[in-house]
């Protein structure tokens, strides 16, 4: 039950006294029937919460990362499901990310089965050319992340026009400006993909401006996405004696 599951989670933040953490729900078919048919074995839930600094760094936050386009391409909805945040597919996160670190990349940026952009390792990808935001769409074998949705809104509300359609790989180097989103990456401006500058190697004005209002409406000093947040009670303190 979806509401069992955020009273539950709540109360986990609540207890723990935590002000910031990352929240990680898992639901999975628990102990029962040994094989490949899961269908009898109960639905379980786990809940994990933790204090998680940006997952890139705040240093990437402020200056931007570096990037390099994978070898592995992102799975194709011909053999899973890539809309689904399912544990077993992040294998395919795993390996890019192996190996843009080996590489010497803060981040790895995957290509769909048609040679097309599609997300990084754990981030959709936003690249912003003549002051116009583009971003690849459901086609392209991405993860609908409710961050991407977020910068998306956020973006059209500042006046930025958001395009969803496939991107080339020479357009990332190409770009303006190129940022990432998501949940534990939260905002994350790109300076370099593959050894090549984005624009002038800085964060550009399009990204800190949706940057900006992403950090206001996530950590509550903005009214205009108030909505967005779910606010956690505050811990009883313990009785004196």
């Amino acid at each position: 039950d979806r509401e069992q599951i955020r009273q539950a989670t709540l109360e986990l933040i609540s207890r723990n006294g935590l002000r910031e953490c990352y929240i990680r729900p898992l639901v999975f078919r628990g102990y029962g029937q040994m094989g490949l048919f899961p269908l009898e074995a109960p639905v379980d839930v786990c809940i994990a919460v933790w204090q998680w600094p940006a997952y890139l760094g705040e240093e990437g936050k402020q200056a931007g990362i570096r990037a390099k386009v994978s070898s592995w391409r992102r799975i194709s909805p011909d053999s899973l499901i890539p809309a689904a945040k399912a544990s077993g597919q992040y294998l395919n996160s795993v390996l890019a990310k192996i190996e843009s670190h080996k590489a010497g990349y803060e981040e790895a940026i995957l290509l769909d089965d048609h040679g097309h952009v599609c997300e990084g390792s754990g981030e959709n990808i936003f690249v912003v050319s003549d002051g116009t935001i583009t971003t690849p769409g459901q086609t392209a074998s991405i993860l609908d992340g409710i961050n991407r949705k977020s910068a998306i809104q956020i973006a059209r509300d500042l006046g930025i026009e958001v395009v969803e359609r496939d991107i080339a790989r020479a357009e990332l180097y190409l770009a303006d400006e190129v940022y990432m989103t998501g949940t534990a990456a939260e905002l994350v401006p790109v300076r370099e993909i593959d050894d090549h500058q984005i624009g002038d190697g800085t964060p550009g004005e399009v990204t800190r401006s949706v940057q900006k209002a992403f950090d206001d409406a996530l950590r509550g000093r903005t009214e205009r996405y108030r909505e967005w947040l779910d606010p956690v009670p505050a811990r009883a303190a313990a009785p004196a004696g």
